[in-house]
């Protein structure tokens, strides 16, 4: 059993961490750092989380080192950095409150869910679906899109990162579904308590 300070758990630490520096780049003063750089500084940020996201993961399973307060910190690390992300854009006007509100939404009825039906025995049922890793996916390629806010080579980032971000919405929806329907025999069955 791997201790709570290891280095899959540091990498996720670091990915709270970056929360509060990827925000605060938008609040520097422009004199110090235009809106191009902001927006660049917030990509780079942002998507250095995203791959810690991902080392963390694999570092904890290669270096034998999961630990059940690991696998509690990554989820909660990877929703809260999401969140931030969505919230800036929405303040920027780079992103509607709905899909926010939707996004963020989902998030944490389905943490709920799962925190109950491990409670009840039944978290197997809720286990990450392939429709959750797609809408992980869209979302976490839109996001950076967005944060950047601007043509690169040619390419209109901005709008497929908007459609993108549409899709994710579409997908966070649907998972939705999907996993309070796969929970739904046990809360018919613990209604009553």
């Amino acid at each position: 059993m791997a201790n709570k300070l290891n280095l899959p758990n540091a990498l996720t630490w670091g990915r709270i961490a970056l929360i509060p520096v990827f925000i605060g780049v938008f609040y520097l003063p422009d004199a110090w750092c235009g809106e191009a750089m902001k927006n660049l500084l917030a990509t780079v940020f942002f998507i250095a989380a995203a791959v810690t996201d991902w080392f963390d993961g694999y570092l904890a399973r290669a270096l034998n080192q999961t630990s059940a307060f690991g696998a509690f910190l990554d989820p909660v690390a990877d929703k809260l950095m999401v969140a931030a992300a969505l919230i800036v854009l929405v303040q920027l006007g780079r992103l509607d409150a709905l899909v926010a509100v939707i996004i963020i939404g989902r998030e944490i009825t389905i943490s709920a869910l799962r925190e109950w039906m491990a409670r009840v025995g039944e978290s197997a049922s809720v286990a990450v679906a392939y429709v959750g890793k797609l809408k992980t996916a869209a979302q976490m390629i839109a996001i950076p899109m967005l944060l950047f806010g601007a043509p690169l080579l040619s390419i209109n980032v901005p709008l497929i990162g908007n459609i993108l971000i549409y899709v994710a919405a579409v997908l966070t929806l649907w998972s939705m579904v999907y996993y309070l329907h796969r929970a739904l025999p046990q809360l018919l069955k613990h209604l009553d308590e």
